[in-house]
């Protein structure tokens, strides 16, 4: 028969048991005595709560609760009995912890918490708070289909409700999610599926393919298909907004209103389903997922007016008071589409300069190195390069990998890591950077450093988290964002029935017209793309 160890939580048979002690009726086994010693002297500290009596002093726990969640966490730094006892106090003490069990063999902890209460990071918060870490890994994924600080917040908590997620950062500007999460407990894969569930898409990059280069080229394929919808819709807007004003040009106003409306809705409808499309497809997967973001903005408000023209159009008499005739507005359709895809034409350009300074640091790097195996002068891919193998290096040659000289001497320029443009001398003995340039003499040297352990990666490493981060204010600002977008909806719709009830006539127009405006003016592009975008310059200009 086997029997779980209360102090260490280690599996032990009851036969082969150290010790034993009796507390309340109940028999306990021990793998040392050292741990029978712990147990004896406060029994309560290594007991879970359903091993303990109920004490008539102790509060009931309450007999309904919400639905509650299990989650195991790999946790470092314990070393005895007592780092179980204070994890295992520490994590109960949070509002909302039903149960939480430390199991020092295996070292992780399993907690049964409500995730209405306390989550995650809460509890990451708390373990290291008590002076441990959490064995947590992090990757990064790189989505398309953002368009605003609304789609950071809405993947965002996608995200988070994953179990094992302990923290989930988009950054708008570089197009990025940054995910700290529990191995075991989740997976790429379940982020992957949980992001395309809420209507965006992640970019798939081979292992042998180079992740920046495949979203440069991705990018620059929406910012062509997007330029190319602009233009169109640039053209044919232009034409509406002339023909809008055909009562006071000269030739248009011979032309009859009825035909005139015919023909401004046969130019609108290309921009409004075609140019537009992607508001309306951004609109109904935020719909599915009963959110709002900005394109439920763009899409509610162009196509009110857009329907509302179309009922003048083809209905008239439905719109007609008084002896005024009815009134179209295709132009404030088709120029709000156009301008918002400038908008996005730009911000896709913007966004398609972020890696810049990141390819400019990959492009520092030597591409071969030569190195001595078997007695031979080989050239092979840095990629390849070894620990510990003697590399040579000739005049003119960038240093491959970081190292230190065994043979020969040289000066070489050191200007990419300090700025310094007079070269250096270098014998043996001296440490080499990769990337530096060699100018004079040749020498061999000892690998010491390759791959992501380089300075130059290491470099390029901390200019990429520095992108991928989030200053305070953003954080802030990609809250506000979650709740805009809903809030201006209903300013929106009181607008219209306040414009409605109590505005001049025609008040149904005006109503229309002001509802239009609020939706489309209370555009949340600036908030959430500001600050991300502040952080990669500035981040780029470090970086040169």
């Amino acid at each position: 028969m086997k029997a779980i160890d209360p102090v260490c939580g280690m599996e032990i048979e009851t036969l082969e048991a150290v010790a034993h002690s009796q507390y309340q009726g109940e028999t306990y086994y021990f793998c040392a005595e050292a741990c029978k010693e712990r147990f004896d002297q406060n029994p309560e500290a290594f007991l879970k709560p359903q091993d303990r009596e109920e004490e008539p002093s102790r509060k009931p726990k309450p007999e309904t609760r919400g639905e509650t969640r299990k989650l195991t966490l790999p946790i470092s730094g314990m070393s005895c009995a007592s780092c179980v006892a204070k994890i295992e106090k520490g994590l109960s003490s949070l509002e909302g912890v039903i149960d939480a069990s430390v199991n020092l063999a295996v070292e992780n902890a399993t907690v049964e918490y409500d995730p209405s209460k306390v989550g995650p990071k809460d509890f990451k918060q708390t373990i290291e708070s008590l002076g441990y870490s959490l064995r947590a890994e992090r990757v990064e994924l790189s989505i398309s289909g953002m368009s605003c600080a609304s789609c950071v917040e809405k993947i965002e908590r996608a995200l988070k409700r994953l179990s094992g997620v302990l923290s989930a950062s988009v950054n708008l500007a570089t197009e990025r999610v940054t995910i700290e999460f529990t191995p075991g407990e989740v997976s790429p894969s379940d982020f992957k599926e949980s992001i395309e569930t809420v209507g965006y898409k992640v970019l798939e990059v081979a292992p042998e393919e180079d992740a920046v280069e495949v979203e440069r080229r991705l990018r620059e394929r929406e910012y062509l298909k997007l330029k190319k919808r602009f233009i169109v819709a640039a053209v044919l807007a232009t034409l509406v907004f002339i023909g809008s004003q055909h009562q006071i040009l000269p030739l248009l106003d011979t032309i009859p209103q009825r035909t005139m409306f015919y023909f401004l809705l046969v130019l609108t409808m290309p921009v409004q389903f075609w140019a537009g499309w992607q508001f309306y497809r951004g609109f109904w997967l935020a719909l599915k997922h009963k959110s709002a973001d900005m394109n439920t903005l763009v899409a509610v408000g162009t196509s009110a007016a857009f329907l509302y023209s179309l009922v003048a159009t083809l209905f008239p008499g439905v719109l007609t008071f008084a002896g005024h005739e009815a009134v179209v507005y295709y132009d404030t359709a088709a120029v709000i589409i156009t301008l918002i895809l400038l908008g996005r034409l730009l911000e896709a350009r913007a966004k398609g300069r972020t890696s810049e300074a990141i390819k400019k640091l990959m492009g520092l790097q030597a591409k071969t190195a030569r190195v001595i195996r078997d007695g031979e002068e080989i050239d092979i891919p840095i990629e390849d390069v070894r620990v510990g193998e003697v590399v040579l290096v000739r005049p003119g040659e960038k240093v491959p990998v970081d190292g230190t000289i065994i043979e020969g001497f040289s000066a070489l320029d050191e200007s990419m890591l300090t700025g310094e443009s007079v070269p250096v001398d270098k014998t043996v003995g001296d440490e080499v950077i990769g990337a530096t340039m060699n100018k004079t003499g040749s020498f061999r040297f000892e690998a010491r450093k390759v791959g992501k352990d380089t300075v130059l990666s290491q470099i390029i490493r901390m200019v990429q988290v520095a992108q991928g981060s989030k200053a305070p204010i953003q954080r802030l600002a990609d809250r506000i964002a979650g709740i805009f977008v809903p809030i201006v909806i209903s300013i929106a719709v009181v607008t219209f029935v306040v414009w409605s009830l109590f505005g001049p006539y025609p008040a149904l127009t005006f109503a229309m017209i002001n509802f239009v405006a609020v939706l489309i003016i209370a555009c949340p592009c600036a908030l959430g793309l500001a600050t991300p975008t502040a952080i990669l310059v500035g981040t780029g200009i470090g970086a040169e």
